[in-house]
């Protein structure tokens, strides 16, 4: 076929809907029996999103904007995988998607200008174009102890939450991570279980998410202001519905700078680090914001000791990912949560009956992993993907990912990357930045079809002049101040390099408008692939 789409969470489904729209012979193949991606796996209790509902959604169809009804301001899991079911059900997409078809390998061949994909099953397709839609956060890690094997009760991971009710009454819980999954899923189960048991490594900074039902009148203004919405979002730094504040921290007076961050704390969710533009600039901007924050955590936690635990100390607010909850703090003022701070008595094995730090044994029924993901990486290297020579891409970015626009990487022609490294990805509304890389990748294959190209192959001199500016722009910032999953620091042994690109949606979209107007400058077209012609030079 002419194009194969990997994935079909909400990056697999917009790109299958564009080019099949502009009349490409496209087929998306998905691991899973369900499409949705992230959210088809992510159901643990208090799965939420961290962008506003009416945000989180597709920017293509103003039908669909005016059919779909969002019923709360931060939407759960169900819903989200609800309306992602809709538009693959309001555009009939399910006819172009194979489910059940996990990619084992994709071996490009270099003479036929076409890329080799076999599945686990044995089943193999064959495409001009390649286009990997594979997530960001969708590798998920677990840590490894002595003894996991002979513990006697359940264990599941969040990210891969089983498609039944898990029932929490009676039971000893422990979840070991404290990202967004632990942070969210903590006081919904604290309702019901007879004791849960938060183990904590990093202390994280959270802003509450201040959730509501929608009313009629937001939801009839939303409608009415879609259009002006959607531009707002394009053109601010994170994809988030408004912009960051133009005044420096330190430039205001104190009581106004408390007045500011208490209605973004009250209001703003995520969009709390963008109550004043240098909070991720710099450090005494910074280290301002976070002593608001815990002391806004410490409000929120009655015990003192407990309290201490919980404020964050290790990094600055923002250098890792933030995190929105609805009553995460609270939990620990009830009676049946306990807080284990692995950091100060480490986990030192499983047993039978549950965890045993160096300084106690917790009896546990029920063990939960909270505990991420391999980022942006991760589910890209998961199958062997070979590009020219014989080099695998797992070699090609053995010191960290290296690319063009987070789009595509020297010496594998032909392929395509969604949400890939060296784009904003996770440092943005996921739904404004992928729709931005799927429309110009779109004109992009209608250029490469007008034109008859067969072979496009980003340039080694492009891909490093990337890196360098992502390198460059991460610099300007505190990110890497903080091990993080943004910069490869929470997975033993991966290249810690910083790989999203941390210039804004903004300035990226002018980037690839650039790009295109350039004639796709950093990008190899060829009429007739590169072996042929080199074979012919040759026989001359």
């Amino acid at each position: 076929m002419d194009i194969l789409i990997v994935g079909a969470g909400i990056a697999g489904l917009r790109t299958l809907y564009s080019l099949r729209k502009d009349g490409f012979d496209v087929r998306v193949v998905e691991a899973s029996d369900e499409l949705g991606g992230v959210w088809n796996h992510n159901r643990y209790p208090g799965a939420r999103c961290d962008v506003e509902s009416y945000d989180y959604s597709y920017s293509f169809s103003p039908e669909l904007e005016q059919e779909w009804t969002w019923t709360e301001r931060y939407p759960r899991q169900p819903e989200i995988l609800s309306y992602l079911n809709h538009v693959a059900d309001r555009f009939d997409l399910r006819r172009d998607i194979t489910f059940n078809a996990r990619v084992a390998s994709a071996d490009y061949d270099e003479v036929g200008a076409k890329w080799v994909v076999a599945f686990e099953d044995g089943a193999a397709m064959t495409c001009r174009r390649l286009i990997l839609c594979l997530g960001q956060l969708s590798a998920p890690k677990t840590p490894e102890y002595p003894g996991q094997e002979l513990f006697r009760g359940e264990t599941i991971v969040s990210a891969l939450w089983p498609r039944r009710d898990v029932d929490f009454r009676g039971k000893r819980v422990g979840i070991i991570g404290t990202g967004s999954s632990g942070m969210q899923m903590t006081p919904v189960i604290a309702e019901t279980a007879e004791r849960v048991t938060v183990f904590q490594r990093t202390a994280n900074y959270s802003v509450p998410a201040a959730n509501a039902p929608l009313t009629a009148d937001e939801i009839r203004d939303v409608k009415a202001h879609y259009a002006e919405r959607r531009e707002m979002t394009r053109n601010s730094p994170t994809g988030l519905g408004f912009q960051p504040g133009k005044v420096k921290t330190l430039d205001v007076d104190p009581d106004e700078r408390e007045r500011v961050f208490e209605a973004a704390y009250n209001r703003y969710g995520f969009g709390f680090a963008l109550a004043y533009p240098d909070i991720l600039l710099d450090p005494e901007a910074n280290a301002v914001a976070s002593d608001f924050l815990r002391r806004k955590i410490g409000e929120r936690v009655s015990d003192p000791e407990v309290r201490a635990k919980l404020l964050p100390v290790t990094h600055g607010f923002g250098t890792r990912r933030p995190t929105v909850d609805s009553g995460y703090f609270e939990a620990f003022n009830r009676d049946n949560v306990d807080l284990a701070d692995i950091r100060e008595a480490p986990i030192t094995e499983f047993t039978e009956t549950g965890i045993r730090t160096t300084e106690k044994d917790y009896p546990l029924d029920l063990i939960i992993y909270a505990t991420g993901f391999d980022a942006l990486t991760g589910a890209l290297l998961k199958p062997r993907i070979t590009g020219r020579d014989g080099q695998t891409l797992k070699e090609k970015w053995a010191q960290g990912p290296i690319t063009q626009l987070g789009l595509g990487t020297a010496g594998f022609p032909n392929l395509i990357i969604v949400g890939g490294p060296g784009s904003p990805t996770v440092l943005s509304n996921v739904m404004v930045s992928t729709e931005l890389q799927v429309d110009w990748l779109t004109e992009l294959l209608k250029t490469l079809r007008d034109e008859e190209i067969a072979e496009i192959e980003v340039t080694p001199e492009a891909e490093q002049a990337w890196n360098a500016h992502v390198a460059e722009r991460v610099s300007e910032t505190l990110y890497m101040t903080a091990d993080s999953f943004y910069n490869g620091g929470e997975v033993k042994g991966k290249p810690r390099v910083f790989m999203p690109y941390s210039g804004g949606v903004r300035h990226y979209r002018r980037l690839l408008e650039k790009c295109a107007a350039d004639g796709y400058a950093g990008f190899a077209l060829r009429k007739a692939p590169l072996a042929k012609t080199a074979e012919v030079q040759d026989a001359r």
